[in-house]
């Protein structure tokens, strides 16, 4: 692969995963929408996005751009459970479980970890 090739694909998932963060922002500017509404609405969106075959694109042009963000989390949710459709029901119940697990188990870890070392406190504005 050469320089070029590489600095493109930084240059488009750059641009998609920031255009997905400046749709969440104008949202936080623009509206009364908690956090926790607009990351559940682009998990979702993700999930619907994938349904349509609309997010599979996306990814393929823009990689970790599309993957990295909430949606991208959605993403993956809605296509494990598509992919553990094809072997059946049970696999469709537990196939976004599979596919999200490695992630989650790494949250969970280093989650555990850095409350070990750093002290949590109360923020005062």
């Amino acid at each position: 692969m050469e320089y070029l090739d590489i600095l493109f694909m930084f240059l488009k998932a750059f641009a998609v995963g920031g255009l997905i963060c400046t749709i969440a922002q104008v949202i936080i500017n623009f509206t009364d929408l908690t956090a926790g509404k607009i990351l559940v609405s682009f998990m979702l969106a993700g999930i619907a996005l994938t349904a349509l075959g609309l997010y599979q694109p996306l990814v393929e042009f823009a990689g970790a751009g599309a993957t990295v963000p909430i949606s991208g989390f959605g993403y993956l949710l809605a296509n494990g459970a598509m992919r553990g459709a094809q072997e059946g029901l049970f696999k469709a119940l537990t196939g976004s479980l599979a596919a999200a697990s490695a992630g989650v188990s790494a949250a969970v870890v280093f989650s555990f970890i850095m409350a070990l070392i750093f002290k949590s406190h109360t923020k005062h504005n």
